[in-house]
């Protein structure tokens, strides 16, 4: 899996902390830490009412002073992510974009077309609004809809991780299906979009960030294994999650395993990730 940290994301309380106070050694350390546990990406996330671009190229600054890992820029504002994405100084992921008029996927498109090595989240939304976004058929629509955008602008499916939009479990009761298969909802209905995609299009990365599993339940992290088993034997490569959890990152790793996704034999990636301390305390 593709491994974006989220470690840095202000709308964690000890994140926003640090962020606030911008303590430079912390945010540092973070980073590191992160990019040591096996980062792909490291995100950075500055939600404020101002500030926000300003605030984004200081973290980037720090964050790439200690290492070479490739900046995830996080922001629902698309003029943010023009702002910030000329101070990184390697290609990264622009997080997120999406067919909603104010997200302006022109505008990044276009940048990525002149920059080949950016890469972007699109979530599969648009301004019909939530009800229609949990709409598998909907969703679909609007993947053929951004798939289409990209290649008039010559983008590679490879450099598109698209969100099928996942929704808090507790979110969902057994009314909420319709016609199992067609417009299924809740988590079904997601993993059902996911195998949809990987089966359209192969090369396309699809990415989700794990934890909103699990948002309003106890003992989360069991819900972000569980949906990450799951997601993953449907056709998930990408994922925002928290690179140093140990247990989430076994679990991918095994799950990935046992599905012949690693070309490994004997186990060997499995084993290695071990070796390396990616699982944390045995």
């Amino acid at each position: 899996m593709i491994l974006i940290g989220e470690k840095l994301n202000g709308s964690i309380p000890s994140a926003a902390e640090m962020i606030a106070e911008r303590n430079r050694e912390q945010i540092q350390n973070l980073a590191r830490r992160q990019a040591e546990a096996g980062a792909d990406f490291i995100d950075i996330c500055a939600p404020m009412e101002r500030g926000e671009a300003e605030t984004l190229r200081w973290m980037a600054a720090q964050v790439q002073d200690v290492t070479d890992v490739p900046i995830s820029i996080d922001s629902p504002d698309t003029e943010v992510l023009q702002e910030v994405f000329p101070c990184c100084r390697r290609p990264g992921l622009f997080n997120s974009i999406s067919m909603e008029t104010k997200k302006q996927i022109d505008k990044v498109f276009r940048i990525m077309a002149e920059n080949p090595g950016w890469q972007a989240v699109v979530m599969l939304c648009d301004d019909r609004g939530t009800a229609y976004a949990r709409e598998v058929e909907h969703r679909l629509e609007i993947f053929e809809e951004v798939m289409a955008r990209a290649g008039a602008y010559g983008i590679a499916p490879s450099r598109l991780h698209i969100d099928p939009m996942v929704e808090a479990a507790a979110l969902f009761s057994a009314e909420c299906k319709d016609q199992p298969g067609e417009r299924e909802s809740g988590t079904a209905g997601t993993l059902q979009v996911i195998r949809s995609i990987r089966k359209l299009c192969p090369s396309v990365h699809i990415i989700s960030a794990l934890s909103n599993i699990s948002h309003g339940l106890p003992a989360r992290k069991y819900m972000n294994y569980s949906f990450a088993v799951l997601a993953l034997e449907a056709g998930l490569d990408s994922g925002i999650a928290d690179p140093l959890d140990g247990g989430l990152q076994a679990v991918i790793c095994g799950t990935e395993t046992l599905l012949g996704m690693r070309e490994e034999e004997f186990c060997m990636g499995y084993i290695q990730a071990y070796r390396k301390g990616r699982f944390g305390a045995p």
